[in-house]
């Protein structure tokens, strides 16, 4: 390909709405432009980066078994209202009415729509069977950031294993979870594989694969000593050790202060000269698909709450923190003084840390006014003590009880355990030996095919642009020929152009007339891993200077040596995971 007649436009100005590192670079060095909050134009280099992100994924999901579909992205609304998903998604499901006034929606993914068409299977004979798609999903979200990262639109692979038992559900499991290993590792993508909550998803076991990056909207805790991992919501906290041990003081007495204009927790503990380790916040839940039924959840005042664990213990998708005036109705109290004595009607359920908590201050439920020496069990009993809140620095790994590193990362990939969820719910069943009916065991596994890319240039670029790995590079090489008025080097740079795709590999020739230096400054941004440059050693000696990007140290070659030259330059990028 000729730069001159390729629609390569390249900016030397950031994007104004730039909030990110992989957004900033994809629009200046022409991969993508913004159409709109949270949709795209791919351009044509954009469009490479992201095909050879598809067929990374296709090969492998080829190689693990799995069978390539597609399925529409017309949706019929029963389908979700069937699983229950309908209300749990609520606005960011892209609805409307077609012509005929029945309500459609566009797939923000394909469970129900896969699980609808499997029914076809009908014998434990014609399992397990797996199979993908790589299509184009829509969700409304709220509040679009980062590019390409979170649109309203993107390209996902979305897999579905169907087996007859756990353990052929394992086995699925399994041969996805390596396939994605080696997915990332061809993309140059450095991932984490992470415990992770299953959320509306549904299924009791799942694992992200995240991608380590300043931009990313995700937390994750890694331990410095052993392989655990997992997404910050998800990560687990065992019951303190103390639990068995003695109080360190005597309860005391329950007593009403006044802490007037005092309603956070740095505001209240130094007013009252404690520690926000003594504070025990109430937070007040809405819980359920109309939020009529409320709960409060305790954790102590260093602490914050984790809904994805309070969601699970509550067995319920619908749990969003209460609003001003209901917050006022239940507890009698403006917000920053709601406590769990005497609050009645609602369900307290408390952090294992706040049962091990002695003469605690808590709000009075009662403007202006904190309650001191509160004590768990004689001053208020919670109905459900279970671990309620995010991970923090003090609490070492859940397995191991080492320091654990805060990351933050890009979700690129996640895998589930679905269990029976979505095939009892469609009737998805299928005859066993026995000739019993029993509904099929799922498993989903999800790629965000965007987000590969915007991790890769996430995890791979400098000061001067993108650095481009080897598996989604969009050409393997750029021959620049610095001064195309001048008959040798132009016709060098034919040459060596000539001579590297007709030994296969991908090129991109600069052959515009710019200066050298913005050619120079060009090729390093948009990436290209290797460069190849006819310039002033091709006048003086009559040799290419071959450049990896990542590293900027030349090499001159002989022209009939370039070829071979680039070819070993590769070989290890090619290897096989």
């Amino acid at each position: 390909m000729r730069w001159s007649q390729y629609f390569l436009p390249t900016l030397r100005e950031d994007p104004k709405d730039s909030d990110s590192a992989s957004y900033r670079l994809m629009v200046r060095a022409g991969l993508i432009r913004r159409l709109g909050a949270g949709a795209y134009s791919y351009l044509p280099f954009g469009r490479r980066a992201l095909r050879n992100a598809e067929t990374i994924v296709r090969e492998e999901m080829d190689r693990a078994g799995a069978q390539e579909l597609l399925l529409p992205a017309l949706q019929p609304v029963e389908l979700w209202k069937a699983t229950g998903r309908y209300e749990v998604l609520g606005d960011v499901l892209i609805r409307f009415k077609d012509r005929t006034g029945k309500e459609v929606a566009l797939g923000p993914t394909h469970e129900e729509v896969v699980t609808s068409l499997l029914k076809e299977v009908q014998s434990h004979k014609q399992l397990p069977v797996t199979v993908y798609q790589i299509q184009t999903k829509f969700r409304d979200e709220p509040r679009p950031r980062f590019g390409v990262i979170r649109s309203k639109e993107f390209l996902m692979k979305d897999a579905y294993s169907f087996d007859t038992d756990l353990e052929g559900l394992n086995r699925s499991y399994q041969a996805m979870y390596e396939a994605y290993q080696r997915i990332f590792a061809r993309c140059g993508v450095q991932v984490l594989a992470c415990e992770a909550d299953s959320g509306i998803m549904g299924g009791d076991v799942s694992h992200e694969f995240m991608a380590p990056a300043e931009s990313g909207e995700d937390q994750v805790v890694r331990c410095e000593q052993c392989a655990y991992a997992a997404n910050l919501e998800a990560a687990k906290i065992q019951p303190p050790a103390s639990s068995l041990q003695p109080p360190a003081e005597a309860p005391k007495a329950l007593q009403a202060v006044k802490t007037p204009g005092k309603h956070t927790v740095e505001q209240v503990s130094q007013f009252l000269k404690v520690t926000p380790q003594q504070l025990v916040k109430t937070l007040l839940y809405d819980v359920g698909k109309d939020g009529k039924e409320h709960v409060a959840v305790l954790v102590r005042g260093d602490h914050e709450v984790s809904e994805a664990k309070l969601a699970r213990a509550l067995q319920s998708a619908h749990v969003k923190l209460s609003s001003a005036q209901t917050i006022e109705r239940l507890s009698k109290a403006p917000m920053g003084f709601a406590g769990p004595v005497k609050l009645d009607g609602v369900r307290l359920l408390a952090d294992h840390a706040v049962t091990q908590m002695v003469n605690a201050v808590t709000g009075a439920n009662e403007a202006e006014t904190h309650l001191i020496n509160v004590n768990p069990g004689r001053d208020f009993s919670p109905s459900t003590v279970a671990d309620l809140r995010l991970i923090t620095q003090a609490d070492g790994c859940p397995k191991c009880g080492a320091r654990l590193a805060f990351v933050k990362a890009i979700e690129v990939g996640h895998v589930f355990k679905l269990g029976t969820k979505y095939t009892q719910a469609l009737g998805a069943v299928v005859q066993d030996a026995g000739g019993a009916l029993a509904p099929m065991i799922m498993g989903c596994y999800g790629i965000g095919v965007n987000r590969i890319v915007a991790a890769a240039v996430e995890q791979h670029h400098d000061a001067q642009g993108i650095v481009w790995p080897t598996g989604l590079a969009p050409f393997h090489a750029v021959v620049t020929i610095l001064d195309v008025s001048l008959p040798e080097q132009r016709q060098a740079g034919e040459q060596a152009y000539e001579a590297l795709r007709g030994a296969g590999f991908q090129v991109l020739l600069d052959d515009r007339e710019q200066s050298a230096g913005s050619k120079l400054k060009d090729a390093d941004l948009v990436g290209i891993p290797w460069q190849v440059v006819v310039g002033k050693v091709w006048q003086a000696e009559h040799k290419l200077e071959l450049r990896r990007r990542s590293s900027k140290e030349p090499q001159r070659v002989e022209p009939g040596q370039l070829v071979e030259a680039l070819r070993k330059a590769l070989a290890p990028a090619h290897a096989e995971p």
